[in-house]
């Protein structure tokens, strides 16, 4: 039992050492893993992905366009940090944009910029205006360290059911084994899935300020959300899902589009 003791007391300090600001909005996050770690375990992926996929040359139009939108983004990103003294939180960025050409309907953003966006993606976006929403989204999970995050809860986690085990190790093997399996499916259902929906709503928030900035109007979020909404058959309850429901989340946008319009969007 003092074990057990000394591992939760272990689990709250490293919580609350650990708790760091996101850049811009402020929110409190755990991050138990070196920034520098995360990027360079990212970059391996990355190199992985571009190797083994059909990347479009960069001369390809739609290659050409990811990098333009990709690369306003980058700007408008890095003006507003450095205005607001927060330049250093970019320091292990290196930023990069490959297009894979692949069906699957999906765009990356890996911490420290590394930006991978398939074509399949396009036919939903179908403008400059979109592409520039989704891959604003995708850069405000980097930014915001969403990686890290998601990486230090599950460490959290794993180490909370290690807690449970160690202060039931008397109990009969089946005893263990429902308590155990009752805590992962609660801590998931009651931190693990809400905190990654939270994330996303803010990546939405941030992605749109940042796509403003670059001078992308905003408005064409809804559209195409309504798009990806449709084509969308697999729906699961938003509690159990990693993502906001697609209602959800337009209507949260709806609400948050004039505010980003009025502050950071100018019409080139």
């Amino acid at each position: 039992m003092k074990k057990a003791l000394s591992l939760i007391l272990a689990l709250f300090a490293t919580g609350f050492l650990a708790c760091k600001t996101i850049p811009i909005t402020g929110r409190k996050q755990i991050n138990l893993v070196p920034d520098a770690m995360i990027t360079a375990m990212a970059l391996t992926q990355y190199d992985s992905v571009v190797k083994s996929s059909a990347t479009l040359s960069p001369y390809d139009e739609r290659a050409q366009l990811v990098t333009r939108v990709g690369t306003k983004i980058q700007q408008a990103v890095e003006k507003y940090m450095q205005e607001n003294n927060l330049g250093k939180d970019l320091k292990n960025f290196k930023w990069d944009y490959h297009t894979i050409d692949a069906t699957t309907v999906n765009a990356r953003c890996m911490p420290g910029g590394k930006v991978v966006v398939y074509t399949g993606l396009l036919p939903y976006t179908q403008n400059e205006n979109a592409l520039a929403v989704v891959m604003g989204h995708e850069i405000a999970h980097a930014i915001a360290r969403h990686g890290n995050e998601r990486m230090s809860q599950g460490l959290l986690i794993n180490l909370g059911g290690m807690v449970l085990q160690e202060a039931m190790k008397e109990k009969k093997q089946e005893t263990q084994a429902l308590f155990l399996g009752l805590y992962l499916v609660g801590s998931n259902l009651a931190l693990a899935l809400p905190n990654s929906r939270m994330q996303e709503s803010e990546a939405d928030k941030l992605g749109l300020m940042f796509a403003a900035m670059a001078g992308y109007d905003p408005d064409e979020a809804i559209p195409f959300w309504q798009r990806m909404s449709a084509a969308n058959k697999n729906k699961v309850p938003e509690f159990l899902s990693t993502h906001p429901s697609d209602e959800t989340r337009i209507k949260k946008l709806v609400a948050l589009i004039p505010e980003i319009k009025s502050k950071y969007y100018h019409q080139p």
